[in-house]
């Protein structure tokens, strides 16, 4: 089929910043720079999916023309965290002559991974070659780049995306494919992607090889609970009905094949929503993470989410 001959998160990505999906703080700034053919060196910073990568695209094709993949270097820093990569690759791209052009642009994703003593070889590359060349960073924290780089660059922190803004990327590709989406469907992937387009479209793709999008269909291709199956799970434990919110863990564990992992976020998602005193939450947020921490030393998932529930069996509703 034509849907699964192309990966929709590179087929729809924006090829204009006209076209970028939120994120209008820097957007306006951007275009700004572009108009007038010169950019400094940046850091973008933000969680993943909400739109790094695709801007720095969209900065070198508005810019380069045709000529942009010539004038674009993308080196992904968790790939290659030392010093090496800084002296070689990235260096020997920087030295070399623009393609029609004033300069060029390197682009150095997820670079918080790299070493100190990489970061430290690229801010004395970012000086060294200043006049032909361009460096775009993207981290996840800004706070891990060390400060004479940030210094030498604009620092802009971007923002995870608003439901109406993911509906709106969603309902793109929805009339792009032709596809067969319920409201509640979109909404899941929403739900479940928190504001990452790039897991909200690999998802939405992911449903639609099961024909119709449906709020079932996502949460079965994500591998995920339910938000009203945890919290009738829960409502059962608060209401002192422990058997019947212990048929629902063994449900969500035995029958849907759910994770220890999927299901204690799941659960620690539902409780800021749950009619219980805020102290009551409180405790109860602490006693999840306690027993989230025991599940990654090695704690059976059985055994410790039902120790959990019986906490919330504590706690009046």
């Amino acid at each position: 089929m034509e849907q699964s001959e192309q990966v929709w998160t590179e087929k729809y990505r924006p090829e204009t910043l006209d076209n970028v999906i939120g994120q209008s703080h820097v957007v306006e700034r951007l275009k700004a720079w572009v108009s007038q053919g010169s950019i400094p060196n940046m850091l973008f910073a933000g969680p993943a999916g909400i739109g790094k990568t695709t801007l720095a695209l969209c900065i070198a094709k508005e810019l380069f023309g045709k000529h942009w993949k010539e004038n674009f270097q993308e080196t992904n820093a968790s790939d290659q965290r030392g010093i090496d990569i800084v002296r070689g690759r990235i260096k020997d791209f920087a030295q070399t002559k623009p393609l029609d052009a004033k300069f060029k642009i390197i682009f150095l994703d997820e670079s918080d991974s790299l070493t100190p003593e990489a970061q430290q070889a690229l801010r004395r590359t970012m000086e060294k070659f200043s006049s032909v060349c361009r460096f775009i960073l993207s981290a996840n924290y800004s706070s891990k780049i060390i400060e004479p780089i940030q210094s030498r660059t604009a620092v802009f922190r971007l923002k995870p995306l608003t439901e109406q803004q993911v509906m709106e990327y969603l309902s793109r590709i929805v009339k792009g494919e032709g596809l067969n989406a319920s409201q509640d469907g979109l909404k899941a992937v929403y739900e479940i992607s928190e504001g990452d387009l790039r897991k909200a479209t690999n998802l939405l793709q992911a449903s639609a090889a099961l024909g119709t999008i449906s709020r079932e269909t996502v949460y079965e291709v994500a591998s995920q609970a339910r938000p009203e199956d945890v919290r009738n799970m829960l409502d059962s434990a608060l209401s002192g009905k422990f058997s019947d919110a212990k048929k629902i863990l063994d449900n969500l564990l035995y029958h849907q094949g759910l994770s220890g992992q999927d299901i204690i976020k799941a659960i620690h998602r539902e409780i800021f929503s749950l009619e219980i005193p805020e102290k009551a939450k409180l405790e109860l947020i602490e006693k999840t993470g306690e027993f989230e921490f025991r599940i990654n030393q090695g704690g059976s998932e059985d055994i410790q989410l039902a120790a959990l529930l019986a906490q919330f069996l504590k706690t009046k509703k």
